[in-house]
């Protein structure tokens, strides 16, 4: 069992500073703050998106950045048709997936990371970087090799697993390619680090042994390839029942799932994980719903799950449009108040 330690830090650190002892499982003096949301009318233009960024982040004093990408800029130029049809989250979706029949796969070939939209967000990133007024760390968002395949055919991909595995597998390895090389670019551009999200680590996609061969063996090559690059890996793992047993020995910092809707608590996974765990609210009904004192509640249960050490608090996905800032204000309001006496 992981020991965990009390916070007893009482000088103030920078953001950097405390951003690292949590992920090294340190004292803090108080537990990193982070959320982030979609900006679906803007994040099409890298000047917009990162004028969004940086306002959002100045707004709440966070303690790092996420850089809010739209969700399928991954698969823009492999030929998707992308637009934001009104979720209430700001996700856009495919349109028109660049694959519609088994023969598409062959079109899935490795792309230039810095041209077309995977460079348009690079330059968000360079932008947000140069221009950020603190020491934040800047995280940039890709995704798991199978999820940009999920993105690219939609439901056909499981038929096609079944009946072209090999134009599949093709396909995955020119995509995992295109990651390898564009995580590293990322860096170039001022990255500190990636938030790196499967959608597919959870049976309501693929069972655990599928999703070993179809989702994580890629992955891994993803995570390897930046192992000694980057100072801040998130894993995000989305749905329910995620796969933390299979993901454990992945080379990442911290581990973000929805914690407070789906098993393991917080608690229970800090003997299960290394690094730090980020979560402790529930977006879409805390947060959106509120009263502040349910959600300054939130934030002091999860300190209490972890003693406030090796934690990030923030939700368990992206943020809905709609959740008031006076949830916002109340979670870093919390999450900034003294420890109380043991």
């Amino acid at each position: 069992m992981i020991e965990i330690a009390a916070p007893a830090i009482l000088w103030p650190m920078t953001k950097r500073e405390r951003v690292q002892a949590a992920l090294a499982r340190r004292p803090v003096d108080r537990p990193p703050v982070a959320f982030w949301r979609h900006v679906p009318e803007l994040d099409h233009d890298p000047r917009r998106l990162a004028e969004a960024m940086l306002a959002f982040h100045a707004t709440w004093d966070l303690d790092l950045i996420k850089v809010m990408s739209s969700g399928v800029y991954c698969v823009e130029d492999w030929g998707c048709k992308v637009a934001w049809t009104g979720a209430p989250n700001g996700a856009k979706q495919c349109t028109v997936h660049a694959v519609r029949a088994t023969e598409d796969w062959a079109r899935i070939t490795p792309l230039d990371p810095g041209a077309g939209a995977l460079g348009r967000e690079l330059e968000a990133v360079r932008l947000i970087a140069t221009r950020r007024h603190d020491d934040a760390p800047v995280l940039m968002t890709v995704f798991s090799p199978f999820t940009v395949a999920r993105k690219l055919a939609g439901d056909r991909l499981a038929e096609d697993m079944r009946q072209a595995p090999a134009r599949v597998r093709s396909a995955l390895e020119a995509i995992t390619a295109t990651l390898v090389r564009y995580a590293r670019t990322a860096f170039e551009a001022g990255a500190d680090g990636l938030f790196v999200a499967t959608q597919a680590a959870t049976p309501d996609v693929l069972g655990d042994d599928e999703y070993a061969e179809w989702d994580l063996a890629y992955l891994r090559e993803v995570l390897e390839s930046i192992r000694h690059l980057s100072g801040f890996t998130m894993l995000h793992l989305h749905g329910r029942d995620p796969y933390l047993h299979l993901v454990a020995d992945l080379p990442v910092h911290a581990v973000n799932w929805h914690d407070r809707r789906t098993k393991p608590t917080l608690g229970q996974a800090r003997e299960r994980l290394g690094g730090a765990l980020v979560g402790g609210l529930d977006e879409w009904r805390t947060l959106r719903n509120g009263p502040t004192a349910a959600v300054a509640a939130e934030v002091r249960d999860a300190i209490g799950q972890t003693a406030g050490v090796g934690l990030v608090v923030a939700p368990g996905c992206v943020l809905p449009l709609d959740v008031p800032d006076a949830h916002l204000a109340a979670v870093v309001a919390a999450a900034r108040l003294p420890a109380r006496p043991r």
